[in-house]
């Protein structure tokens, strides 16, 4: 027996198949949205449920730590705490912290550790020098003459001359109110690191001096002894400056161009020194 098709009076028939064929379209369409949005989570809960019942497992091994400056790949993981670690061996009698293993075979080789734990020595300060000059919005057009620079001997700081922008009035020993405060600025945070502090004071090549008896050699002292007491009035105490320096134009900062402006400079070295107490021992 054949289905009666109900429909309003005055609508043709095909206009109710019309109908039926629209609503399945939207349903088709709503399925693809649906399965191009997927939950990544509840898709590994998922994937994870199907390969446990095939008896599929993933193992994960940890090979290191993975640190904030330099490649995570090295020859041994660094000790980045004091807290004490077991032994991985029941065989080890003694602490081998450099060494990947432990016990009988682990002094059989030596391995040198990286340069990556002394330079994010100053990384701290660094990042608080900066923090305290960006607080000084005075300063802001001084910025290019303020200079950090890691080395060997340590964290350098580095107040510079720039072509159009000096940071001492010509032949003066005494700094522009915009220097002094850049400064001011950083004192408190050499306050409070162990470390001595060297000033050192530079001048530029082919400089000239009205007064003969005061050259490159007199303002360039004069210079890093006026930063010295400047540090020392805004914190530093006085015990902690290791020396101060005039090098007059022996050191250029560019030394294939002795007479750039930004060789005429003061630099203040947090020298770097190993700590009196080893990190491993423990009162």
């Amino acid at each position: 027996m054949a289905r009666k098709i109900l429909k309003p009076d005055g609508l043709p028939e095909w206009l109710l198949t019309f109908a039926d064929l629209m609503s399945i379209l939207v349903v088709f369409f709503v399925l693809l949205i649906s399965f191009s949005i997927q939950d990544t989570e509840k898709l590994q809960i998922v994937a994870g449920s199907v390969k446990e019942a095939f008896g599929i497992r993933m193992e994960e091994q940890r090979a290191g730590v993975v640190e904030r400056d330099g490649n995570p790949q090295r020859d041994f993981v660094k000790r980045l705490s004091l807290v004490e670690n077991e032994e991985n061996t029941e065989f080890a009698t003694e602490r081998n912290d450099e060494n990947q293993s432990q016990g009988p075979n682990a002094n059989t080789f030596k391995i040198s550790p990286n340069d990556v734990k002394e330079v994010a020595r100053f990384s701290l300060a660094t990042a608080t020098l900066r923090q305290a000059w960006q607080d000084l919005p005075d300063i802001t057009s001084i910025s290019k003459s303020l200079i950090l620079q890691e080395t060997e001997e340590g964290l350098n700081i580095i107040i510079a001359d720039q072509e159009g922008r000096s940071m001492f009035p010509e032949g003066s020993k005494y700094p522009y109110e915009l220097t002094r405060k850049a400064i001011a600025a950083i004192a408190p945070v050499l306050a409070q690191l162990p470390n001595q502090i060297r000033v050192t004071g530079h001048t530029a090549a082919g400089s000239i001096y009205a007064n003969p008896r005061y050259g490159k050699w007199e303002l360039s002292s004069d210079r890093a002894n006026v930063t010295r007491s400047i540090l020392e009035e805004f914190g530093l105490n006085s015990g902690r400056i290791h020396s101060v320096v005039g090098q007059a134009d022996a050191e250029p900062f560019f030394p294939n161009n002795p007479y750039l402006n930004a060789n005429q400079r003061v630099s203040i070295l947090i020298m770097n020194e190993e700590p009196p107490v080893p990190p491993e021992l423990q009162p």
